[in-house]
């Protein structure tokens, strides 16, 4: 009689766990795709804005922006380098060596992947000044492992043009990835309120 007692007792809390636990989950689930669907239309309201088509093509600033670090970091590593406008497409010309070897898409500025990036960390929020800490830095990291990305498909392109497909599906793409997902195992496990509820 006393056990079913105490199973009784019992009961309750794990109905107001199971409760808080999905709590978190919705919780999560809505900050995650507002802040989402935020990000991602005041991101296709920028690229409205800056792209031109017709007669004259131009790519987005942040492409521009991309392309001519990635020239930048060619030149660090004693490979000549420049970028020209795509004549038939918004995209710009990467030319290494005076090789054409790699034309770079509003795709390839890795916006979407920040965006992705400070969804999750914003979802699974921490502190204000944690989460704008961690948002800058974390985006500055994948901006930059980006460039590294691009003007290494570039050059192995150039040597290996037989690997083209796999390192430009599976390999570079995992590389930015997988640097995303370790930033978003170090917010959970560090910054994030859920492991300061822990604490």
């Amino acid at each position: 009689m006393h056990n079913f007692i105490l199973h009784l007792n019992i009961i309750p809390k794990i109905q107001l766990k199971a409760l808080k636990d999905r709590r978190i989950v919705i919780n999560f689930l809505l900050r995650f795709f507002i802040t989402y669907f935020l990000l991602v239309g005041i991101y296709s309201l920028y690229l409205h804005a800056t792209q031109q088509r017709g007669a004259v093509l131009s790519c987005d600033p942040m492409t521009e922006i991309v392309a001519k670090h990635t020239v930048g970091l060619s030149h660090m590593l004693g490979y000549p380098a420049h970028t020209e406008q795509h004549e038939d497409e918004l995209s710009m010309k990467l030319y290494i060596d005076n090789i054409y070897s790699a034309r770079i898409v509003e795709g390839c500025n890795a916006i979407s992947v920040i965006i992705l990036f400070l969804t999750f960390i914003i979802a699974f929020s921490g502190t204000l000044k944690a989460t704008i800490f961690f948002g800058l830095i974390g985006s500055l990291i994948i901006y930059v492992v980006n460039i590294i990305r691009i003007l290494g498909l570039s050059k192995l392109e150039m040597i290996y043009p037989e690997c083209q497909d796999i390192s430009h599906d599976l390999v570079f793409p995992g590389i930015i990835y997988g640097t995303t997902f370790v930033l978003w195992i170090i917010w959970v496990n560090r910054f994030s309120h859920l492991k300061l509820r822990k604490k």
